[in-house]
C-alpha cells in the first residue's frame, strides 16, 4: 500500500465533493443543507489555502479523505484559533485516514502559527466524539438546538485542543504565516507528512 498526504488543489474539488455530497444529503454531520457545486468546492479550497491548510490523503492513488482548517471567528483577537474538519471516504474508513489527516493538519497549523484548534460536532455522533478525544481534544460544552436540519433541531458539541506551545509571551503573539509562505520548507514538508504513519492498508 502506498499512502500520501499532500496539500489540496482546486483540481481535487470533484473528489472532495464525491465524499461530501452524501454527507450533506443524508446526515446532520454537517449543517449544510444543499449540496454545493464542484465550482463552489473549488472556490472554497482556493480561499481556504490563502490562510489555512487543506490536506488530502490518497491510498494507492485513490482519494481517501481530506481535512482542512478554517477561520473560527472573524474578529482579530481570534486569529490564532482555527476550526478543524475531516471527512473520509466510506471505503477508506478504519484505515487510520482521519487520524493521519488530523495529525498532519494540526502540525501544519502549528507551523503556520495557530495555537488552538476547535472542533464542532453535530450530535449525536459518538464515533466523532471518540475520535476527537483520542486526538487530544477536550469537551467544552454543547450548544443545544443550534441548528435545524431534517425537520428537527440539532445539537452541536464543542471541543478544543492546544496546538504547539501555549506558553508564549503574553505581549508578543506568534506571527501567522500563510501556507504559500511555508510550502517548500523542511518544517512544512515534515508537518504534512507527519500523519502518514497512522494510515494503514
Amino acid at each position: 500500500m502506498a499512502a500520501t498526504i499532500r496539500m489540496a488543489t482546486v483540481a481535487d474539488a470533484r473528489e472532495v465533493l464525491a465524499i461530501y455530497a452524501p454527507i450533506v444529503r443524508e446526515t446532520a454531520i454537517t449543517y449544510e443543507t444543499e449540496v454545493p457545486s464542484e465550482a463552489e468546492i473549488a472556490g472554497r479550497i482556493s480561499s481556504t489555502l490563502e490562510a489555512y491548510p487543506w490536506l488530502c490523503c490518497e491510498i494507492d492513488g485513490r482519494f481517501a479523505g481530506y481535512a482542512y482548517a478554517s477561520r473560527f471567528r472573524a474578529r482579530a483577537a481570534y486569529q490564532w484559533t482555527a476550526e478543524t474538519t475531516v471527512y473520509v471516504a466510506d471505503w477508506a474508513r478504519k484505515r487510520g485516514v482521519a487520524r493521519g489527516l488530523y495529525t498532519s493538519l494540526l502540525e501544519s497549523c502549528r507551523v503556520i502559527g495557530y495555537r488552538t484548534a476547535v472542533g464542532v460536532i453535530g450530535l449525536p455522533n459518538e464515533p466523532s466524539v471518540r475520535f476527537h478525544r483520542a486526538m487530544g481534544f477536550v469537551d467544552i460544552g454543547v450548544f443545544h438546538r443550534c441548528g435545524y436540519k431534517f425537520n428537527q433541531w440539532q445539537d452541536a458539541g464543542w471541543y478544543e485542543r492546544a496546538i504547539g506551545d501555549r506558553e508564549m509571551s503574553p505581549s508578543v503573539p506568534p506571527v501567522l504565516r500563510t501556507p504559500a509562505a511555508c510550502t517548500g520548507t523542511a518544517e512544512w514538508q515534515a508537518a504534512v507528512r507527519s500523519g502518514l504513519a497512522c494510515v494503514r492498508g
